[in-house]
């Protein structure tokens, strides 16, 4: 009785959660930054709408800007290049000035202008959106072949993280029949601590790559204890499946919120590897890190693969998800491997949040946005699997950038759809239409 009593107090989680307060008027911002990272201060950033000034800032020590917006709306941004520090220039002819830059109502968009110290490479003006990947070069019309390609690419990459994260989802309920709803924040948890210890916000700077290591850990971590502290003492006092999920939800947003608190309402990129130089294979263009991205994402789930296929871990893994009760009549230690898949979960979670917060921004809210195509790509590749999981996530990444597509196909004017296309808040081409990142 007291366990249960326990499980419905922790639910209300969902009723005790603090109120939606994140509201936030419009704005622009970011961080101006010279080619070898160093913030460059002291330049002057405008923001106009039909020719009028709205506002104007200057960068500070570290680089910082904002100006305020007083609606949604489409903004042009333009840095003064008469205040640039001498032998620093846009990248590329006219990059001082980026022209209908898309605010939605209640949000910030960063903006991050890309400088060289050499001469500006020829072309229009084109600004980078700090997390995100590459898009292909600039033209007056792209054929919808090319962009096919593009996005096909950028499904690739997106799906694979999606697979980083779900395939933990899947066989969490493959071995207890727990749906988590609280994995998504697994997955902010993961950004968010690699942005802490790679930002410097609690002590020295760590660089990225061994920040991600100890993410990794923490996350696999906080999974165990989750599973050690509530999971494992609710179902041995035989809380129901319908409970458990209502508990997890309690548990979803009391992590989020949390996060919020610590993290606040602004996205925010890492420290390292924000801009890059976008390599361009034929119609496809890719940044040097989100190809690492993907490879690595795809190297991960393989070995997850072979790891379920081959050792006597994920083999006791694939049996519990079979047949639990004849797993445990053959003697597997079915806890241990309940405990075993929480340490996958968490650490897998973890990796995909800082994948994720790579490609896009780190934001509180990350991983439930991405919640809703994770249980896609588990219900497409079977509830309780792991191949088919990958499998379906992949379909998912694909799908969702692939299908904008459409629009193109659809209209008359190919150079009307490709705002659209380049804008999608799933299709991070950071095309020269689209300089901002949500």
């Amino acid at each position: 009785m007291n366990g249960r009593v326990a499980a419905l107090a922790l639910a209300l989680g969902v009723l005790l959660a603090p109120a939606a307060a994140y509201a936030q008027g419009e704005s622009v911002h970011g961080t101006l930054r010279a080619p070898d990272g160093k913030a460059v201060a002291g330049v002057t950033i405008t923001a106009t709408r039909n020719g009028a000034e709205i506002g104007k800032d200057t960068t500070a020590s570290d680089g910082k800007w904002e100006i305020p917006l007083p609606r949604a709306g489409r903004y042009t941004i333009t840095l003064d290049i008469a205040t640039l520090p001498a032998g620093l220039s846009p990248a590329r002819e006219g990059g001082q000035t980026l022209r209908n830059v898309p605010v939605p109502e209640g949000e910030s968009r960063t903006v991050i202008f890309q400088l060289t110290t050499g001469t500006p490479a020829p072309g229009p003006g084109s600004g980078q959106s700090g997390g995100g990947g590459g898009g292909p070069p600039q033209n007056a019309v792209t054929p919808w072949l090319d962009r096919f390609a593009q996005l096909l690419v950028e499904g690739i990459k997106f799906g694979s993280i999606i697979a980083i994260t779900a395939v933990g989802l899947s066989l969490i309920f493959g071995t207890t029949g727990l749906i988590n709803f609280a994995h998504g924040e697994l997955v902010t948890l993961g950004a968010t601590v690699a942005f802490i210890l790679n930002a410097s916000v609690l002590g020295p700077q760590l660089q990225l790559i061994p920040a991600v290591l100890v993410t990794v850990a923490f996350g696999a971590a906080f999974g165990g204890v989750l599973e050690l502290g509530l999971w494992q003492p609710l179902r041995r006092r035989g809380i129901g499946r319908i409970q458990l999920f209502i508990v997890s939800i309690g548990l979803s947003r009391r992590i989020r919120h949390i996060i919020l608190v610590i993290f606040g309402t602004r996205p925010q990129p890492y420290a390292d590897y924000t801009i890059q130089q976008e390599w361009h294979w034929g119609p496809v263009s890719i940044t040097p890190r989100d190809l690492i991205i993907t490879v690595l994402s795809l190297l991960v789930l393989a070995g997850v693969a072979l790891m379920l296929q081959r050792t006597r871990t994920g083999k006791a893994i694939r049996a519990v998800s079979d047949n639990r009760d004849l797993a445990e009549s053959s003697g597997i230690d079915v806890s241990r491997v309940i405990l075993n898949v929480w340490l996958l979960a968490g650490g897998l979670a973890a990796l995909g949040g800082v994948f994720f917060g790579l490609a896009q921004l780190v934001s509180w809210d990350m991983g439930f946005k991405l919640l809703l195509l994770m249980f896609a790509a588990v219900i497409l590749g079977g509830l309780g699997t792991a191949y088919g999981v990958i499998a379906g996530s992949l379909v998912v990444g694909i799908v969702a950038q692939v299908s904008v597509i459409l629009s193109m196909i659809a209209s008359d004017m190919p150079e009307a759809a490709a705002p659209i296309t380049a804008c999608t808040p799933l299709a991070r081409t950071r095309s020269a239409d689209c300089w901002a990142t949500a």
